[in-house]
């Protein structure tokens, strides 16, 4: 989830079911309910009719380390299953409904916990592969199956019955002697009921409903729209004077996509990141990165079948009408009460510490490309389509470095292997890559992980290059959660799925710089996961706060840069020469150049994420005039356009992060101030590396993610760390405390 890319599924945000659900392999349909412990109560009534079919879900995977049998399901197995694993959580939410014993942590709150195998196992299947192996039949799948799992997590937020039960166990918490985590549990439990409506009138209630089906409904639309216009945008070349400034690598995969697009002969470039960075960054000619770059910020705004303007602006207003009735001002609100920064006025406070001296200085990187164009007799002012390709002329002249210069001692392999190192040196955990395991696509590569005692620990899978049915950017997600419910020990199944250009003929594939430094960062979330050993699913690996679960692959990061780490797998793909230390002088000169505009690109689209949030009018907004009245409040220069704009800011408007697109920054502070810790003792010191395991990577959501930060760290995090490594530490930074 590195630099503003990361999502998680739509649904799991809207269910309570899948919020406190994990993955697991459930018993097969027909059997008694599975996770019946602490119900009090013979769940054999309960048992739910066995399909006749031999649909995959209803049986447990007979699979190594039970992944998903991925050969064998097929897009006509999940609305059965959804529909199967809902009428079995029903019935298991029931059966606490109607125990007759006093409500209890045991009966009530931990068996909620228990529910929901069946719907969860089919979740995380089918939304990690909408998201990184798409087709028609599972975008067609999601929309009927979005409205079904958010009346389901309507039926279990907005059932008084058993919000009586878990707000009798919540009022008389204090005489249950319960751990940390189970104290944890409860009272998310208990707020999951209250956010969830359960305090409001039938009226309401009915009302709330409505707002929930609606909204999701749009979500989806939302992400449709936009992999449809992502996916049509082509620029297609045919003069190969065209293509002067490209690196050859970069010329042999846009005619390996013009073959696939059916324009064998030309060569083609598309909005997806690996291929709009390095034309807008190398291209010399100025009037197509111009079209390029315009494609890339009109997507879902042109006025077509595919616009998103309308879709957007009605679902800010419905979150805003949403919020209201659960007695909130705005839905930033209503979201930042259950994250580290709990209000949206902390959150503005934070952007306004680090906005001036970025804009200050991405003024001063305006005017040193300015100078540059006109030296060269250029005769125009520089555009936002221009800022990539002088800014690297810019760094090519003051550091004698460009990023091509890395991609030799990048490759994918060699990567790989830097990674799997750092974790080793870390943390003791070893990896071995297995050919015949299950796979949902012939790209991913499956790997087993060991512990430092040599017990298998995890299942890791690894999907690197774009591809049409892969939605942009770089994220992790699990296909089961470690936890230890029900009597079981289950190991985690964790996924990296990352866009990173193919291979070119018979070359390797090879990164640049940045993307390396993406692979680590995924490979942060992957260890959240991986590394877990907490009791509830709800509370493993990533299952905390959005602005804290970018905390560890931020730290992730800091490894790849070392010196100790680079001479290790940085090599040359052909020569097997190791990184020049000239070279890694000059990528650490050059490591705060461009940081202005890197800073203020992304602080725009936080603070038009916010603008967006803390919106307290039902009515659908003018969706060009907010957007163009946001961005000229924030005083925001026209050479920089948001990272993203409203119309393809899927983060907040078909992701999880609406109003807590600010959380990258708020992880990048605390990233910052826990490699401090590792600087100071040494970058591999056990003891710090254990401190962080057991504080940090292995406690997931069981405890306050601060008090976990503090327990590590001895101290609050301070602001410093971050604007030193981004160059921006003016006297307005100093002595902050985050």
């Amino acid at each position: 989830m590195k630099k503003g890319y990361s999502l998680k599924p739509i649904v799991s945000a809207m269910t309570l079911a899948l919020a406190l659900g994990a993955c697991s392999n459930t018993s097969p349909a027909g059997d008694t309910l599975a996770g019946n412990k602490g119900l009090g109560v013979d769940a054999k009534q309960f048992t739910v009719p066995a399909p006749r079919d031999t649909n995959p879900f209803f049986r447990p995977y007979n699979t190594f380390m039970g992944i998903p049998d991925f050969e064998h399901i097929k897009p006509e197995h999940y609305l059965p299953a959804f529909t199967a694993g809902i009428a079995r959580q029903r019935a298991e939410i029931q059966a606490i409904i109607d125990n007759p014993a006093a409500p209890s942590f045991a009966n009530t709150v931990e068996a909620m916990e228990f529910s929901g195998d069946l719907v969860t196992k089919v979740e995380n299947v089918f939304y990690n592969l909408t998201s990184a192996d798409t087709s028609e039949a599972l975008q067609a799948i999601s929309k009927q199956v979005s409205p079904l799992l958010s009346a389901a997590a309507d039926d279990i937020l907005l059932n008084d019955k058993l919000f009586a039960r878990v707000k009798a166990v919540y009022l008389n918490r204090d005489g249950l002697n319960l751990n940390r985590a189970q104290a944890k549990l409860l009272e998310d439990t208990y707020l999951s009921f209250v956010r969830g409506g359960a305090n409001l009138s039938e009226q309401d209630k009915a009302k709330l409903r409505e707002l929930n089906g609606k909204i999701a409904k749009l979500n989806l639309e939302f992400g449709d729209n936009l992999l449809a216009e992502t996916n049509a945008f082509e620029l297609v070349i045919d003069n190969p004077a065209d293509l002067a400034g490209l690196p050859q690598d970069v010329i042999d995969t846009a005619a390996q996509t013009a073959t696939k697009r059916g324009h064998g002969g030309s060569w083609v470039f598309t909005t997806q990141r690996p291929s709009i960075t390095p034309f807008l960054t190398y291209a010399d000619n100025r009037a197509l990165r111009e079209t390029l770059f315009k494609g890339y910020i009109s997507r879902g705004n042109n006025g077509n079948g595919h616009d998103n303007k309308k879709v957007l602006a009605k679902i800010a207003a419905l979150r805003a009408e949403q919020a209201q009735l659960l007695g909130y001002k705005n839905h930033a609100e209503l979201v930042l009460e259950e994250r580290t920064a709990k209000t949206p006025e902390n959150v503005y406070a934070l952007l306004d510490k680090v906005w001036p001296a970025a804009l200050q200085q991405a003024k001063a990187e305006v005017a040193d490309m300015q100078r540059l164009i006109d030296a060269q007799d250029g005769g125009f002012k520089l555009k936002s389509w221009d800022w990539a390709y002088y800014a690297d002329k810019i760094r090519v002249a003051r550091y004698s470095f460009n990023e091509q210069q890395t991609r030799p001692y990048f490759s994918l392999e060699n990567t790989l292997k830097g990674v799997f190192y750092t974790a080793n040196r870390l943390y003791g955990i070893t990896v071995k890559e297995r050919k015949d395991l299950p796979k949902y696509h012939p790209d991913v590569r499956t790997f087993e992980v060991y512990d430092k005692d040599g017990s298998l620990m995890a299942i890791f899978m690894g999907d690197y290059y774009v591809r049409d049915s892969k939605r942009g950017g770089a994220w992790a997600n699990a296909y089961r959660k470690q936890y230890r419910m029900h009597g079981e020990d289950v190991k985690p199944i964790i996924a990296n799925v990352l866009n990173f250009p193919r291979p070119a003929g018979n070359e390797p594939a090879l990164l640049t710089f940045d993307e390396a430094s993406t692979l680590f960062h995924e490979f942060g979330h992957a260890l959240h996961g991986m590394l877990s050993n907490v009791e509830y699913r709800s509370q493993s690996g990533t299952a905390v706060p959005r602005d804290y679960v970018e905390f560890p692959s931020q730290v992730m990061e800091n490894w790849m840069t070392q010196p100790e780490v680079l001479a290790r797998f940085a090599k040359h793909y052909q020569t097997g020469e190791v990184i020049p230390q000239a070279l890694v002088a000059k990528i650490q000169a050059a490591s705060q150049f461009n940081q202005g505009f890197n800073t203020v690109e992304y602080l725009a689209a936080t603070k038009l994420d916010l603008d967006w949030h803390t919106l307290t009018d039902t009515q659908p907004k003018d969706a060009a005039k907010f957007e163009a009245d946001s961005l000229a409040k924030m005083g925001l220069i026209e050479e920089i356009a948001p990272r993203y704009r409203s119309t393809y800011f899927s983060h907040i408007f078909a992701g999880g992060y609406s109003a807590g697109y600010y959380s990258y920054l708020w992880s990048d502070i605390l990233g910052a101030d826990a490699f401090e810790a590792f600087k100071q003792k040494g970058i591999f010191d056990k003891a710090t590396a254990d401190a962080f395991r057991n504080n940090v990577l292995s406690q997931g959501g069981s405890e306050d993610p601060m008090l976990l930060y503090r327990r590590f760290r001895g101290q609050d995090a301070g602001i410093e760390p971050l604007l030193r490594s981004r160059g921006l530490l003016g006297d307005a930074g100093k002595a902050v405390k985050f």
